[in-house]
């Protein structure tokens, strides 16, 4: 077995540092498992509603891009400071592209040195939830096929010379893994917050990056078996791998949720800014 992609010597020092599945009857067949678990009535009550926010963009913007079937695709655009050919693209939890979300992408940007142009993606078309039971229709109900399509549109306005990295949580950390797929050759580095693992054998095989992935070790959803599989998968394949845990819930860093883990969200960040400057060589 090839040793883990990454030991992280440059992560153990940013580590150091203090930081302030039923299927519902009538439904059509699902596409992957993060649909089925969103209709499931553990997995809703799991999400409360995200608390109240309303965010003014600093730099970013909507913008709208071609797709496969003629419908344009839609991201929350965050410009670098001057032309890069570095890239980070953001994919977002169940509840769809919310202003907690453009929020993210201006502070990744922020956290990766600024000269570095953010996509936050959005998978719903332009639909938000704020209630639990919307946001498991919407990712019930999410057609792959068009999410893909999406991801594709924004990977050709990208072009085809830019160094892209990705990162996502909970359903948006399984579109990560999807997102750096299709990336092929540029994917130079993905993060997956507590997404699903991908267990189709082909798309591992057809992946070029490598991957970190944030667990919390109270997640009643996402077992810890199928995810170090999926390591061991990518690892065989000749891509790195590197896990890491936190003693926290299930969507434990997002800020909306009420049960924001504070210290390890802030953990699994630093973890994350160092993995993705190592990845798309920011100093």
């Amino acid at each position: 077995m090839k040793k883990l992609f990454f030991t992280f010597l440059i992560i153990s020092s940013f580590l150091g540092v203090n930081t302030g599945h039923a299927q519902m009857c009538c439904q059509k067949p699902l596409g992957n498992d993060m649909q089925v678990l969103a209709l499931n009535k553990s997995f809703k009550a799991a999400h409360e509603a995200p608390l109240p926010f309303a965010y003014s963009a600093q730099k970013g913007q909507m913008i709208h891009f071609t797709t496969e079937g003629g419908k344009d695709g839609n991201a929350f655009f965050v410009p670098a400071d001057e032309n890069t050919d570095k890239v980070l693209l953001v994919f977002h939890e169940w509840w769809g592209l919310n202003d907690y979300i453009k929020r993210e992408a201006e502070n990744w940007q922020k956290y990766l040195g600024g000269n570095i142009a953010v996509y936050a993606v959005d998978l719903y078309d332009g639909q938000v939830a704020t209630t639990p039971d919307e946001a498991s229709k919407l990712a019930g109900s999410l057609d792959p096929q068009r999410a893909e399509a999406i991801i594709n549109g924004v990977l050709a306005k990208i072009g085809k010379d830019k160094k892209i990295a990705t990162i996502g949580w909970c359903m948006g950390g399984s579109w990560s893994f999807t997102a750096a797929r299709l990336a092929g050759t540029q994917a130079s580095g993905c993060v997956m917050y507590y997404g699903f693992p991908d267990k189709d054998d082909a798309h591992i095989k057809a992946f070029r990056g490598n991957v970190l992935y944030i667990y919390g070790t109270q997640d009643d959803f996402i077992k810890k078996p199928d995810v170090i599989d999926f390591g061991n998968k990518l690892i065989k394949n000749g891509h790195g791998f590197t896990f890491q845990s936190y003693d926290a819930p299930h969507a434990f860093a997002n800020p909306s949720n009420p049960k924001y883990n504070e210290k390890a969200a802030g953990e699994a960040q630093l973890l994350s800014i160092a993995y993705l400057k190592s990845q798309l060589s920011i100093q």
